[in-house]
């Protein structure tokens, strides 16, 4: 009797890549945890398990570009419970952004000491493929750079260009307290243009993965916030998200997307994205600096929680992030600019915060006590591939933007697609399959959720990590495989 030569075979699917406006009937199979062969009518008996896939899409398995593992719980729970999270949803490669200072480890100090102690507590713990962004957060860092990418495989680094005078949750007269920096250290322009030097200058050291090693920008304006906050705490006509959102105005993003621009060109470094553009103004401010400066590779982003949620959510302070929920206005604008292509992937932010810590109950409805972020990161492709259907978005272009578009960026070369050779990561998705979110219903520790009761039309049945079923019906199986992604990967 012969040996089956596949491992597993995914029958009567509709492939969906990220390339190309069609969807094809085929079935997939996979070989030591590789695409094997994706082709209609492959024979069963050539594989060691079968699995139906019962006419549903497969989607590329999601790489969610933008989580914060550990930031609110300790990392070595969060990255067991909020990589289950991932599962369910169809996400198979988390990306974390990560530094040092308050939160996360608690500890300040240099990366060498510092991210070593993060690799050991995440080993054997994610349930998905994982990494890390880090934020040089001083000089020394700075420095640090070049062995981030060579040692560890760290090829993206962030700026948060708010943290100069402002504090996670709002304004802060403490800040070198909060990042653990040095009394001689500032975190301020002058700091942001010097990480983008030695970013391009470890590119100019590394020619061979330079392609793929980017700088990532928080783009809100520290000093305008701090002002149009005590501005706004003393409106007593505004409230709850529409006060957020007025306190961090539309315009800080705007004016912050153009001072990134510039130093990227000041400094010669062509690789940047803009994170989480929320509003009518981020975009367009983030068009035009695209015009302006046409060598610059700019990436835009956004997230789910953006294009879901406005002002006018139930989840009031639940939905408490930066940059904040804005109106239905600028929400509609962030769709108009996904279809038309201008926003290059969609991410979830995830940040699992659970209620105690967001909003002690004795602070209920005051939006300026509760703390900044939400989870999310299992309802990325499920609301995508609903809502997006209902406003006319293709299945390929939601691939783009879920898996390829951040894998090719971010150095995950075996990642994004359902191409012969790349890792075997699939989400399997019924998009007839009506459904209510309940936080009840997700493994993550939050317990609650700002989507709380959005009814969806599609659901994530099945998820595939380099060809093991990881997640089925909502039931996460088995012990935590996922593997650390040592980037650009081969």
């Amino acid at each position: 009797m012969n040996t089956p030569e596949f491992d597993l075979l995914i029958k009567n699917v509709r492939v969906v890549r990220p390339h190309g406006n069609v969807v094809h009937e085929a079935d997939i199979a996979v070989k030591d945890g590789r695409f094997a062969q994706v082709a209609p009518g492959i024979d069963p008996t050539r594989a060691k398990a079968v699995h139906d896939g019962r006419g549903q899409l497969a989607f590329p398995g999601v790489v969610d570009a933008h989580m914060h593992s550990g930031i609110y719980s300790p990392l070595a729970e969060d990255a067991v419970t909020e990589s289950k999270a991932a599962a369910i949803g169809g996400v198979t490669s988390s990306l974390n952004y990560f530094r040092t200072g308050q939160y996360y480890l608690n500890k300040g100090g240099a990366y060498k000491k510092f991210f070593p102690e993060v690799l050991k507590i995440s080993k054997n713990r994610f349930h998905v493929d994982y990494g890390y962004h880090l934020a040089p957060m001083d000089r020394t860092h700075i420095g640090e750079i070049p062995m981030l990418i060579d040692k560890h495989g760290v090829s993206s680094f962030k700026i948060f260009m708010f943290y100069g005078s402002h504090g996670l949750h709002g304004k802060s007269d403490s800040q070198r307290e909060f990042l653990m920096i040095g009394e001689d250290e500032r975190y301020d322009l002058a700091h942001f243009e010097f990480i983008m030097r030695g970013i391009q200058a470890a590119r100019e050291q590394f020619p061979d993965k330079a392609r793929q090693i980017s700088l990532s920008l928080h783009c809100e304006t520290a000093e305008i916030m701090t002002a149009y906050t005590k501005l706004v705490e003393k409106d007593k006509s505004l409230s709850g998200l529409a006060a957020y959102s007025a306190s961090r105005p539309q315009h800080s993003e705007g004016l912050a997307v153009f001072i990134a621009a510039y130093l990227a060109n000041e400094t010669a470094l062509p690789n940047i994205n803009l994170l989480h553009l929320s509003s009518r103004k981020a975009v367009q401010a983030a068009m035009m600096m695209a015009e302006v400066f046409p060598h610059i590779d700019f990436r835009r982003e956004v997230t789910i929680g953006h294009l879901m949620l406005d002002t006018t959510s139930k989840a009031a302070e639940l939905a408490k992030v930066n940059p904040p929920i804005r109106p239905r206005e600028d929400v509609e604008f962030l769709w108009d600019a996904l279809l038309s292509g201008e926003l290059d992937w969609v991410v979830s932010d995830h940040a699992c915060c659970r209620q105690e810590m967001k909003i002690p109950r004795r602070y209920f409805g005051n939006i300026w006590m509760a703390k900044s972020g939400f989870g999310g990161t299992e309802y990325l492709l499920p609301a995508l591939v609903s809502e997006g259907t209902r406003r006319g978005m293709g299945y390929n272009h939601m691939a783009r933007v879920t898996s390829w578009n951040p894998a090719q960026r971010f150095g995950l070369n075996r990642k994004g697609d359902i191409e012969i050779g790349f890792d075997a990561d699939l989400a399997l998705v019924d998009p007839a399959k009506t459904w209510t979110i309940r936080a009840e219903a997700s493994p993550s520790t939050q317990g609650y959720t700002p989507f709380e009761g959005l009814e969806l039309s599609a659901a994530v049945t099945t998820t595939f990590l380099r060809g093991m079923k990881i997640c089925e019906n909502g039931e996460v199986l088995g012990q935590p495989r996922g593997q650390y992604l040592h980037r650009p990967t081969a």
